[in-house]
């Protein structure tokens, strides 16, 4: 009785929540709506990160719950000695663990919206996430945003799972969960919602502005009324004077940011590379990586965690240049052994330590011919600190965004701007990506962005081929060639063997040429054939199929069963295959921009 009970209450709730899905993914306003709670859902996983991350750091480095790793005083040496590397091997034991149960790659939001139309797992998220958790609580060199933004991009894209949204609408909000996490981990909306555009979304859409703000600024009032109001950091107003003459120096600090970010990547890549090398499991890899960690840190304690607490360190006090540029090569140096080793973790906060340390130094040197800098020390670390980030990242808006937030001057992020500007512009053309894409490059993964180009695997030659191909004996003679395919009736048949394999395809108009008159009655099937080794398969995808017309100089070419297999199960036209590929950009165009029927020339009115 009770299983009768159930299983009726079960297909009432399908009949119900089906026509409920249908009419939300239909409806723009109730997206819009729900961004805000799920908005505010991840607030609160960023807070809860946030503040579990800080009793760790109380738990194994005696430090109080308000300080910060990277600037908590009088660090015992023994806990810097051991614990990264401690640490190191938990996470590496770990990782095999978790592997024996979930054998999956986990993929980030840039991944997602880029190849998988936003489809995420929560599941991976949260293995992401918890490792992400274990390696800054134990001191590696890395950011905790790429937990954040997993974890607030895995939870939208759930959710729009669930509701059975759009490829389009899905997309958005996993930007809309990557911004509600950003803009909760700094205190700012606007950064968190520009953040998802450049990184995230790819573009500025109209369509996904409501949502992504929405959801931004829903996770911001979660943080501030939980944590509080306060900034990231806090910085002295005064010393943020400058003059305009001053902007060729923030152009020249950006040419200088772009190396510094530049390096950092490659210096990342460069030691997983010869990690990997050494004759050990890769379990080991992060304990090993931990312990390098450590004999970096021990002179240099500030290098460990995200960075937050030593930029406040730095606009509250004055160091010698000499320390400042010697923690810029070790900051750059932790964060390369950390990644490399195999910890996980982000370069969003690192990126901005970094660039701190580089404005603060440069202007300090520049301050060594005369006192004509005094009072805009400041601003040259707030200007490096935004050019290294966004070279690093590779979101340029966010960071003057980010700093107009922080500091409420909007001079300064003009000034910003100027060295934000140079810096992005040299990276792209010198370099080509930022830190997400550069790690997808290194995989052989080749996205320069969270551009939605997964559709384009997804339109398959299955999709498309015509199955009424007309196939002929490569020995059938040329008389009854003519008659089985009459002028006019086709353009294209294609030739196979007495097993059915492709052999050549053949043009129409050669069988009824009347110059093979003469020839007629030896003339075959076989020695009008052509094109033998240019063909199609199921599974290649349209842009393959385009680029096999244009090597092949054909307008028809028939679709193979398999590699191994030369059956002819149907053929596309290069026209058709054109028509589809240009209606399916034209409605990804339509989807980003909000209009549906944005090329649908029937339905204006």
């Amino acid at each position: 009785m009770e299983m009768r009970v159930r299983e009726s209450a079960v297909r009432l709730w399908s009949r119900w929540s089906r026509p409920m899905r249908w009419s939300l993914r239909d409806n723009e306003p109730v997206l819009i709506a729900l961004c805000a709670p799920l908005g505010a859902l991840v607030g609160f996983a960023v807070v809860t990160m946030h503040e579990g991350v800080a009793a760790i750091h109380w738990l194994i480095y005696g430090i109080s719950l308000e300080s910060s790793l990277s600037a908590a005083p009088n660090l015992p040496w023994m806990r810097i000695a051991v614990i990264p590397a401690a640490g190191g091997l938990g996470l590496g034991l770990l990782t095999v663990l978790l592997r024996r149960f979930r054998q999956s790659e986990i993929v980030d939001p840039v991944e997602a919206n880029a190849l998988h139309g936003g489809r995420m797992s929560f599941v991976d998220s949260c293995r992401l996430a918890a490792a992400t958790l274990i390696s800054n609580g134990v001191g590696a060199a890395l950011g905790l945003e790429a937990a954040f933004t997993q974890i607030g991009a895995g939870l939208m894209s759930v959710a729009g799972q669930r509701l059975r949204l759009r490829r389009a609408d899905l997309r958005i909000f996993v930007a809309s969960g990557a911004a509600a996490a950003i803009a909760a981990a700094f205190n700012a909306p606007l950064a968190g919602a520009f953040y998802a555009f450049e990184l995230i979304l790819g573009n500025y859409a109209p369509a996904a502005l409501a949502q992504v703000a929405m959801a931004s600024l829903a996770a911001t009032l979660v943080m501030r009324g939980t944590i509080g109001v306060a900034p990231i950091f806090l910085v002295n107003a005064p010393a943020m004077s400058f003059h305009e003459w001053q902007y060729p120096l923030f152009v020249l600090l950006g040419i200088g940011a772009a190396g510094i970010g530049i390096t950092t990547m490659r210096s990342a890549t460069w030691i997983e590379t010869q990690l990997r090398r050494l004759p050990t499991p890769d379990w080991l890899r992060p304990a090993f990586g931990g312990l390098m960690l450590s004999l970096v840190a021990l002179p240099f304690p500030q290098v460990l965690g995200s960075g937050h607490g030593a930029i406040q360190w730095l606009f509250d006090s004055t160091p010698p240049i000499a320390l400042l540029l010697v923690l810029l090569v070790a900051k750059i140096a932790a964060s390369a052994l950390s990644l490399g080793a195999g910890f996980r973790g982000g370069l969003f906060s690192t990126s901005l330590f970094l660039g701190c340390l580089y404005g603060d130094g440069v202007s300090r040197l520049f301050g060594l011919f005369g006192p004509w800098l005094a009072g805009s020390y400041t601003v040259f670390t707030l200007v490096g600190m935004g050019a290294v980030a966004s070279t690093i990242v590779g979101a340029p808006v966010t960071m003057v965004l980010l700093v107009l937030e922080v500091t409420g001057d909007f001079n300064v992020a003009l000034a910003v701007l100027a060295g934000v500007v140079t810096a992005n512009t040299i990276t792209r053309f010198r370099f080509g990506y930022s830190f997400s894409t550069w790690r997808f490059h290194q995989r052989g993964k080749q996205i320069r962005g969270a551009y939605d180009v997964g559709w384009l695997a997804d339109l398959k030659v299955s999709k498309i081929l015509r199955a009424d191909v007309t196939l002929i004996g490569r020995a059938t003679p040329l008389m009854q060639m003519r008659e089985l395919v009459p002028l006019g009736s086709r353009s294209t048949v294609f030739a196979v063997d007495e097993g059915g394999r492709y052999v050549g395809a053949i043009d129409v108009g050669a069988i009824h040429d009347q110059e093979l008159d003469d020839a007629a009655g030896v003339v075959v099937a076989g020695d009008l054939s052509g094109n033998r080794g240019h063909f199609l398969l199921p599974d290649m995808d349209v842009r393959t199929a385009l680029s096999r017309f244009e090597d092949s100089e054909s307008e028809t070419l028939p679709v193979l069963a398999a590699a191994d297999d030369s059956r002819v199960i149907g053929y596309v036209s290069e026209a058709y295959a054109l028509k589809r590929f240009a209606h399916e950009m034209e409605r990804q165009h339509s989807a980003q921009v909000g209009e549906r029927d944005l090329f649908n020339i029937g339905s204006a009115k």
